[in-house]
């Protein structure tokens, strides 16, 4: 007990093992997915899809160890989604780039974060950005990690008309969706403790129960080996300006999905000081950077922060030791996948919409009576849902913010940083 409280200062942040010990679980099942939904998508590349999973079970503990040793907070990394789609549909099979070279720009890029933040550039933009567009980051990812919730259970679906349709609500998985999100939602009415997580656990075994979800064949398996992908760069490509596009574009992505969810996150945890500040900033975003590295050495697309921290967050997690819990299972997953991939969707979907209500919650912080900060969060919020995409959220945030305050004679509220990147994303705008 001493050595956790030294190392994470679990009384400092009013908490305790057992309670970090199941915010680490509740993360980690409700990120599980990525162990096969990420070699999934990368295999279309010709990529081994045993060795990718080991790759993003490895790199995710890697990633999430060191966020928790070093800056002892309490979330959760591994490859990010929408960055692996990239990788393998726009630039291996949509520009005919080999994924060896696809892997050299994700290195490259892991390289420039850790240069960047060893020159604090990225621990300056996470605490110039204004606070009410910090608060309307927080709001924006709960709506969008929700609307995940939603279509990813299929309450909501595609519909060709509207874009988007209720779904067939009497189809079974359907049910135990809503069955589940219901349960969660009475569970921490009465304030029981790991509600999130009991409600996952109570809908897979009710699908097994009724034959939808199959028991795992067995508990144990011997991870594949990573020969096949680790290592493998190409860099005869330098000389292509492509390859510079396609590392922009990861560089971009990934840059501001990272902002985005650590300003998120911390400011439903209340991690962000009085002026809005994220204390341990610079090692955040580190640990971020050299999973990115290690991600690409091993064989799998950009390691990033993820949303569903979040959701141990909300069971109470609040220091590094949720993240130590986290990685240690992903370590586990190597060998116990088969347990994993029993866990569906229609499960963990009620668990992020639970999510994304606690972050909602955000917005009673709002300063809903100056038109100047209102529209820019609102602006923020819209874009970040509508248009999937936590890091285009906060660009149009920015944009929005910098022009209203600038034709509204507010100078002042403006800074350099805000200035610069505003003008740099009006440019990657117009020119990418």
């Amino acid at each position: 007990m001493e050595i956790l409280e030294k190392l994470f200062k679990l009384r400092q942040n009013k908490t305790d093992p057992k309670t970090e010990a199941l915010a680490g679980l509740t993360t980690f099942v409700t990120m599980a997915y990525i162990i096969f939904v990420n070699p999934t998508i990368l295999s279309s590349t010709g990529m081994d899809f045993g060795a990718v999973m080991v790759a993003t079970c490895l790199s995710a503990a890697i990633g999430t160890l060191i966020m928790g040793l070093w800056a002892n907070y309490p979330f959760a990394l591994a490859p990010g989604m929408g960055l692996n789609a990239f990788f393998a549909f726009t630039v291996v099979l949509g520009m005919n780039i080999s994924w060896q070279a696809a892997l050299t720009a994700v290195l490259i890029d892991g390289i420039i974060f850790v240069l960047l933040t060893l020159t604090k550039f990225r621990e300056t933009v996470v605490n110039e950005i204004p606070k009410n567009l910090k608060i309307a980051i927080s709001a924006g990812i709960g709506f969008f990690i929700a609307f995940i919730g939603f279509t990813g259970s299929k309450i909501i679906v595609q519909d060709p008309n509207t874009f988007v349709t209720l779904g067939n609500l009497r189809e079974t998985t359907v049910l135990l969706s809503i069955l589940g999100f219901t349960l969660m939602i009475v569970l921490q009415a009465y304030r029981v403790r790991g509600a999130i997580l009991w409600g996952i656990i109570a809908v897979t075994v009710l699908g097994m129960v009724l034959g939808i979800t199959e028991f795992p064949d067995r508990f144990f398996s011997m991870p594949p080996s990573l020969a096949p992908i680790a290592f493998k760069f190409d860099f005869s490509l330098l000389a292509n300006p492509d390859f510079y596009v396609i590392m922009f574009t990861f560089l971009f992505t990934d840059f501001f999905d990272t902002v985005g969810t650590l300003v998120g996150v911390s400011s439903r945890a209340d991690f962000l000081d009085e002026e809005g500040r994220l204390p341990r900033a610079k090692q955040a975003l580190m640990a971020d950077a050299i999973a990115t590295c290690a991600g690409a050495v091993m064989g799998t697309s950009t390691v990033t922060t993820y949303v569903e921290s979040a959701s141990g967050v909300e069971e109470g997690g609040r220091t590094g030791l949720t993240s130590v819990v986290v990685a240690g299972l992903f370590l586990l997953a190597v060998f116990i996948s088969p347990i994993a991939a029993v866990i569906p969707g229609y499960a963990t979907s009620p668990a992020l919409i639970m999510v994304g209500i606690f972050m909602i919650q955000s917005l009673r912080d709002l300063d809903f009576e100056t038109w100047t900060e209102v529209v820019p969060a609102t602006v923020t919020i819209l874009v970040m849902t509508f248009s999937y995409s936590i890091a285009e959220g906060i660009v149009w945030g920015i944009i929005s913010y910098t022009a209203i305050k600038v034709g509204s004679g507010k100078l002042k509220d403006i800074s350099l940083i805000m200035v610069f990147l505003s003008l740099v994303f009006l440019l990657k705008e117009i020119y990418l």
